[in-house]
């Protein structure tokens, strides 16, 4: 590819969850996305779990290792407040604290909320089978080359050079 050919990378972060392979939640992503599901109504951890689960779909289920921990800070910064029922589990309740930072966050909610219904999307839509079979078939390219080879830097740039024209291209249909 010629310097005058040369193709600028995506730097729009909206974009790049969807084309690159990230950790389903970011740092703080799980608390704002609890906090925000008890702003609802008070829940039980179980119900986050289950809740949490549907919002992400693709059979993703937060562990209790997860959640917990979650409720813990979430409590501990007074954003929410724990109630025991009759049979000693805790049900959550969102502080005012709590509604008035999800408000200031809400930006931030709106996002990841976003960011999951896209993932259902291509997940769920038969449509987009031959899309997430390419996406696989990328992945799984790149992780062979990079196991089995010594790549150098020019290989490396033109690699990286082709997946940015790619997303070049598929921005421009």
């Amino acid at each position: 590819m010629s310097k005058a050919q040369k193709v600028e990378p995506f730097t729009d972060l909206e974009i790049a969850p969807v084309l690159r392979k990230q950790r389903l939640f970011e740092v703080g992503q799980m608390k704002l996305l609890a906090l925000h599901l008890i702003s609802f109504a008070p829940k039980y951890g179980y119900d986050l779990i289950k809740e949490v689960g549907e919002i992400v779909g693709g059979g993703y289920c937060p562990s209790a290792g997860t959640i917990y921990p979650t409720l813990n800070y979430l409590e501990e910064q007074q954003f929410v407040q724990v109630a025991l029922d009759g049979a000693e589990r805790k049900q959550y309740r969102i502080t005012t604290l709590g509604l008035k930072h999800l408000e200031a966050e809400q930006a931030n909610v709106e996002k990841i909320l976003s960011r999951f219904d896209t993932r259902k999307q291509i997940q769920n839509n038969e449509q987009y089978l031959d899309i997430k079979r390419a996406m696989e078939n990328l992945k799984a390219s790149l992780k062979l080359k990079i196991q089995y080879s010594e790549l150098s830097p020019k290989q490396i740039r033109a690699i990286a050079e082709q997946i940015d024209q790619a997303a070049v291209n598929i921005a421009r249909l």
